[in-house]
């Protein structure tokens, strides 16, 4: 079976404490209070927003991305206080060999550990498996980012291994990589079901 991601297609995914609606160009009003007022968000990421024309330039790429059908970023809205929160997205997304990434994610501070990043992942990981049609979604961060790590774990991922100076960094230098990955069987078998009861 093969998948049917369509990048033109207007994917909304809600559940009752989260929406996920396509990034859009006008979308800069609402994420630059923290492209402005929390540069540390960006701290692990080779791909920073921080001041207006940094946010600018990543929804520009985004956007190209989803044009060119290698990516699909979200805008994630918390419907407990209708706040704007963050983003995420699929990437590397591989309709051939039914796999993609899951990444590009980040939150305002006041949404970190609030809950609201496991309905996301819930989302999401439902979304590629079960109408995507994915085999793999694989997940990767900066290897000193243990809050990420942590956070990518308990929701079933399973590492796989570290790739060495495999990405610069914007202020210098490289990252070590860890990567991890969940399995469509895997979601079937459990992942979902005890990623659900957490929720």
């Amino acid at each position: 079976m093969t998948s049917h991601f369509d990048a033109a297609a207007n994917y909304i995914l809600e559940d009752d404490r989260v929406i996920l609606r396509p990034l859009q160009t006008d979308d800069l009003q609402h994420l630059l209070p923290f492209a402005i007022d929390e540069p540390d968000t960006w701290r692990y990421s080779n791909v920073s927003a921080k001041h207006e024309d940094g946010m600018t330039r990543y929804i520009e790429a985004a956007l190209k991305a989803r044009a060119e059908a290698r990516e699909y970023a979200f805008i994630v809205i918390d419907k407990q206080t209708g706040e704007y929160a963050g983003s995420t997205r699929y990437y590397d997304i591989q309709p051939k060999l039914n796999s993609l990434q899951l990444g590009y994610t980040w939150y305002g501070e006041k949404f970190r550990g609030s809950g609201l990043n496991k309905h996301c992942k819930f989302l999401l990981l439902q979304f590629a498996f079960e109408e995507l049609n994915m085999i793999r979604v694989e997940f990767r961060a900066d290897a000193r980012n243990q809050r990420s790590i942590a956070a990518m774990k308990s929701i079933g991922c399973q590492v796989e291994g570290i790739l060495r100076s495999n990405m610069p960094l914007e202020d210098g230098g490289r990252r070590d990589s860890i990567v991890l990955s969940i399995l469509k069987d895997e979601w079937d078998k459990g992942v979902k079901a005890n990623l659900k009861t957490r929720l």
